[in-house]
């Protein structure tokens, strides 16, 4: 088994999901880690059993002695951490976005492709069973020609304190922040959902419009170095390749659901629902016979590699490196469309 060191870029609350994952795949080795904060990285470090620390992307690209990144910076740095490491032909999983605008995203597929290194995104949840299983049975014509859909992510961490106080935490406040890098509920969760559809019908976004809305949530719009001008809510509608229509929602006030996606899927010889609701998948299909009484039954989906084993794997040459940066960097694009529609209230855009 060919082994894997890895270096932890940023020493954040998702870190330590990255460090667990990576530390459990037998062959990999956890063996630096970098974060301008020393104390912050001194504690990462001794809780993950992480020998190396530095404090900046040079010193440990100076160093050397690693063989793939996993970027958890914050979405405004991952442009600038990033590069850095691929001229140095080290392979790189980032989380998502993969940039805050498409051309940075560009910028960074193109340099993945130059360095010809493993190079991935961290779309989390392509690790729903739901998910993978749905986007097979489309693929395997299940329901035949897709004419519509429904897609929905919601959150409610701005109505209630379940995951902690958002207006006290900087872990949350930077999130309502343009100024610290924020692109809001579309950039956050909308990219995620906007995968969800795309990926599962097997097709682009041709067209996108787009209305995006900021609530007034404290005095003036502003809790100590926060300015609260990221949008909090965005609906869109969207047209895929082959002309099917539909309806794409992301929201943080949507009281009730901590954390919850949903897909409606409708083709002309079948439908399906994809879900993933407090942490756990489903799929439901409405096939043959079916069909003529409504009738929507559970399917079973197996499990699925996480996005950590899947990018040890592509690195060991034993699967795709998927999602890549080029999804990433086409998803930055429509997000990109869908914020020029919002500036042109909601005027459709071609993405």
């Amino acid at each position: 088994m060919q082994p894997v060191r890895i270096l932890i870029l940023g020493t954040g609350g998702m870190a330590r999901n990255h460090a667990e994952a990576f530390a459990a795949i037998p062959g990999v080795t956890l063996v630096a880690g970098i974060d301008t904060r020393a104390e912050q990285l001194a504690a990462f470090q001794k809780a993950h059993n992480i020998p190396h620390g530095f404090a900046s992307v040079q010193e440990a690209i100076a160093w050397g002695e690693f063989d793939a990144v996993t970027n958890v910076t914050p979405d405004a740095a991952h442009y600038a951490t990033t590069l850095p490491f691929l001229a140095a032909g080290k392979h790189v999983l980032c989380e998502k976005p993969l940039a805050t605008n498409a051309k940075d995203a560009q910028e960074m597929t193109a340099a993945a492709a130059q360095a010809g290194v493993v190079n991935m995104v961290n779309l989390s949840y392509r690790n729903v069973p739901a998910l993978q299983h749905a986007a097979q049975m489309v693929r395997d014509g299940a329901i035949g020609t897709i004419r519509h859909f429904e897609a929905s992510y919601l959150q409610s961490w701005l109505t209630q304190p379940a995951w902690g106080h958002w207006d006290k935490e900087p872990q949350w406040l930077w999130r309502l922040s343009t100024k610290h890098g924020s692109k809001g509920v579309l950039g956050d969760v909308g990219i995620h959902i906007l995968d969800f559809a795309t990926f599962i019908a097997g097709m682009d976004a041709t067209q996108v419009s787009c209305l995006l809305q900021t609530f007034d949530k404290a005095p003036g719009g502003q809790i100590g170095e926060y300015v609260l001008d990221a949008n909090d809510s965005a609906t869109m509608q969207v047209r895929l390749a082959n002309g099917a229509l539909g309806t794409v929602a992301a929201t943080r006030f949507a009281t009730g659901h901590l954390n919850d996606l949903r897909l409606r899927l409708y083709g002309q010889t079948g439908g399906l629902e994809v879900t993933f609701e407090k942490a756990v998948s489903h799929l439901r299909a409405c096939l043959g016979e079916d069909i003529h009484t409504g009738t929507w039954r559970d399917v079973e989906c197996p499990a699925v590699p996480t996005i950590y084993q899947r990018f040890i794997a592509a690195i060991r040459g034993e699967s795709p490196a998927d999602p890549d940066f080029a999804r990433g960097a086409a998803l930055q694009r429509l997000l990109d469309r869908a914020v020029d529609s919002a500036d042109q209230d909601g005027k459709l855009l071609a993405v």
